[in-house]
Parts: structure tokens; C-alpha cells; sequence
């Protein structure tokens, strides 16, 4: 009865599913901007609609995305919180741990860091690949991740893809089939370029959580390196004086 009831229940609230086995597919560039507070607004629109439900960013607070994204305590209440949590209170879920490991074998994963664990250009793919698959226990599978856990949630906005196979031959001379490409047969309410375009937003938040000050990182760095090499200028300047006699 619970396996029914939670299904049911990832039928309704959105996930992100992160548990699976193997390597494959292609991999596609995320080319993401997280200098553009615009697009990191909309990734955390998408976050919190399709992953907060069962996937929690415990390491993040509400106050503190909504002060780096560009928004005000109220923007972030009204449009981004739809739980009972306070504003300088983290991203969690409800769902208890122990049950959900019950449920599924493993709790959902935390997302804060999921960007450096796996790279923005996999979660950027994981996102465009899943396609149906009839074998899996919620019909769907992903070509990056193959036999991943859980369902599309986004497939609403993407659609449904299905897999177009070719044959290949392994060294051992037997015969098998490989995806070679996916292919839309039910659009979804995005046409291609804009499901593509939401992924890099939510993927570009992602990177965000993962670093939050990243970009102060990257301005810091210019200036040590620039410092670094003014005082190894000097430095060589002052050996030469102080050697001038010696040589």
C-alpha cells in the first residue's frame, strides 16, 4: 500500500532524480551564467517548484538566495516559500528520512552541492535525457544516468522524448543495440529551445547553491594574481640590488 501511495505521490510533487547506475549518453555544454541574477531567479523558480519537494538544499538559506539573487525578504516569501519555514531558516523538506529510505531504498539527495559533485554540463544533460522506457518502475529512463530511480517530473515542459536505436557490434563480434539520438513524439508545454534554456536557469542555480560566492572568488583571484606578480617584479628588483656587487 505505501509503494502505491508514493508513487502516486511522485506522480504529483516534483523531484529530481539523482539515483541510478552507470555512465552514458552524450554530454552537452550548459554554458550557464551565474553573473545574471535574472536567470539564476528563474532556476530558483524551477527549484523550488519541481525539486524542493523532495529534494532539500539544507545548506542554503532563504534570506541569503534572495539577498544574492537580487530580492527582498518579501519577494522571496511570496514567491519562492510555500511551506511554513521562516525567511532565515535553510531549504529543507518534510519528508521524514527513515521513511523515504524505506520507501526508495535511499532518501533523495541533497541538491546544495550537487553541482560540484557532479559538474553543471551532467546536470545540464541528466535534465535533457530522459526519455520513456517502459522496463523502469516509473516508465522513464536517462541516457546519462541509465535505469535512474526516479520519474521526469519536468516532463510536462519537455514532453516525451523516445529513444531512436542503431546496431553496433562489441569486439567480441555479437550484435547490440545503442541509443543514437532521442526523439520528441509528445511536446510539452516548452518548445526545445526553451526547456533548454529553463535547464540552464535551473542548473545555473544549482552551480549558484553549490558556491554562492564564487564570483567573489574569481574577482579575488585576479587581484592576488595581480599582486603576485608585482611583488615578483619587485622581489627580482631588490635581488638585483642587493646582488649588484656580488656579480
Amino acid at each position: 500500500m505505501k509503494r502505491h501511495l508514493i508513487a502516486i505521490l511522485f506522480s504529483v510533487f516534483p523531484v529530481l532524480a539523482l539515483a541510478g547506475g552507470g555512465e552514458g549518453g552524450p554530454m552537452f555544454e550548459a554554458d550557464i551564467d551565474v553573473s545574471d541574477k535574472l536567470s539564476l531567479q528563474r532556476g530558483a523558480r524551477l527549484f523550488v517548484n519541481y525539486c524542493l519537494s523532495c529534494h532539500s538544499a539544507r545548506f542554503q538559506r532563504y534570506n541569503r538566495m534572495g539577498r544574492d539573487l537580487g530580492l527582498t525578504d518579501s519577494q522571496v516569501i511570496h514567491n519562492l516559500m510555500f511551506a511554513g519555514d521562516k525567511i532565515y531558516e535553510h531549504m529543507t523538506v518534510a519528508m521524514p528520512e527513515d521513511e523515504a529510505k524505506e520507501w526508495f531504498g535511499a532518501p533523495p539527495p541533497d541538491l546544495t552541492l550537487i553541482a560540484r559533485r557532479r559538474g553543471v554540463d551532467w546536470l545540464y544533460t541528466y535534465l535533457l535525457t530522459f526519455y520513456e522506457d517502459d522496463k523502469r518502475p516509473f516508465g522513464v529512463n536517462n541516457w546519462r544516468f541509465p535505469n535512474v530511480g526516479m520519474p521526469h517530473v519536468l516532463w510536462e515542459l519537455q514532453g516525451i522524448q523516445k529513444p531512436v536505436y542503431r546496431t553496433e557490434k562489441d569486439a567480441e563480434g555479437n550484435e547490440h543495440q545503442v541509443i543514437e539520438r532521442l526523439e520528441l513524439v509528445q511536446p510539452g508545454k516548452m518548445t526545445p529551445a526553451e526547456y533548454q534554456a529553463a535547464m540552464r536557469d535551473l542548473v545555473a542555480f544549482l552551480s549558484y547553491m553549490g558556491e554562492p560566492v564564487q564570483l567573489e572568488r574569481k574577482q579575488i583571484g585576479i587581484w592576488v594574481l595581480l599582486y603576485l606578480v608585482v611583488f615578483t617584479i619587485l622581489a627580482y628588483l631588490l635581488k638585483k640590488e642587493y646582488w649588484k656587487d656580488v656579480h
